[in-house]
C-alpha cells in the first residue's frame, strides 16, 4: 500500500488517499488509535469520491472509527474496458426505451462482484496491518450484493449495513440466506429507480440470526439528520 496524499480535516479526521496495486482507495483515520474499521462502499461500484459517500465516512470516522473504500473495477478513477463501456451503453438504452433492465444488470453486476471480492479482501490484509486499525470490522454501504458476497465469504466482518440497494444479482440472493452476522438492512420502499424486490427477496427469509430491516422512502438516505446516522426509523428526506 503506498499513500500518495494526506489532509487533516476540520474535524481532526486524517484522510489520505493510497494506491495498492492498480486498486485506488480512501482511508480516513481518527485522532484516536487503534480504531476498529469500516469498509464503505458505494451503490453497485459508483467512485469512491461520491460525495454522500465521503459525508458518511467522515461522519464514522469522526466518531472513532477507521473508515476505508475502493474504486471497483471500471469504477472511478480506474480504466473502463470495451465490454464495460458496451454494459452501460446497453443499460442506458433499456432505460430509456423502458424495456427490461434485469438480464443486462445481471451480466454487468454478477462480474463486477465477482472482480470486486478479492480486491476488498486483499485491501483489508493490508489495512488490518496498519498500526493505526484494529478489529472489530463492519461493512457499510449501498452496494447491497457486495455486502452479501463479503458477509458470507469474509470471516473477519463482524456486523454489516446495507442501504439503498441497487441491483442484487440471482446468486447473491441465494447466498443472503447463509448471512448469519448482525445485520441492519434500509430498504427502499417507494422509488422507481430502486425496485424493492431484489433487496426484499434477499432480506425476508435469510438466516441471518440478529437482523433489522427498516423501509426507507426512496434511493440512498442523504447525509444528513438522526435517522441516517442511527439507522432508527424510516428516513424523511426527499
Amino acid at each position: 500500500m503506498r499513500f500518495i496524499s494526506e489532509q487533516l480535516l476540520d474535524d481532526g479526521v486524517l484522510e489520505r488517499e493510497f494506491t495498492l496495486g492498480e486498486i485506488p482507495g480512501t482511508l480516513w483515520t481518527p485522532g484516536s488509535a487503534p480504531a476498529p474499521l469500516v469498509l464503505m462502499a458505494h451503490n453497485n461500484g459508483l467512485p469512491k469520491a461520491e460525495p454522500r459517500l465521503v459525508a458518511r465516512a467522515r461522519y464514522t470516522a469522526a466518531r472513532g472509527y477507521a473508515v476505508a473504500t475502493i474504486d471497483a473495477a471500471g469504477c472511478g478513477d480506474r480504466p473502463r474496458s470495451a465490454a464495460d463501456e458496451r454494459a452501460r451503453a446497453d443499460l442506458r438504452r433499456a432505460m430509456q426505451a423502458g424495456g427490461p433492465v434485469d438480464e443486462i444488470f445481471e451480466s454487468f453486476i454478477g462480474p463486477l462482484v465477482e472482480k470486486a471480492v478479492p480486491e476488498w479482501q486483499t485491501t483489508l490484509d493490508t489495512l488490518l496491518e496498519l498500526p493505526e486499525i484494529c478489529g472489530p470490522v463492519g461493512y457499510s454501504g449501498g452496494w447491497t450484493a457486495l455486502g452479501i458476497r463479503l458477509a458470507v465469504v469474509e470471516p473477519r466482518i463482524a456486523a454489516a449495513g446495507f442501504f439503498a440497494g441497487g441491483y442484487v444479482p440471482r446468486a447473491q440472493r441465494e447466498e443472503a440466506r447463509q448471512v448469519a452476522i448482525p445485520l441492519l438492512f434500509l430498504l427502499q420502499w417507494d422509488d422507481e429507480g430502486n425496485p424493492r424486490n431484489g433487496p426484499w427477496t434477499c432480506s425476508t427469509p435469510s438466516a441471518a440470526r440478529r437482523r433489522h430491516c427498516t423501509p426507507i422512502r426512496e434511493g440512498t438516505p442523504a447525509p444528513r439528520g438522526s435517522n441516517w446516522r442511527t439507522g432508527a426509523g424510516s428516513w424523511t428526506g426527499t
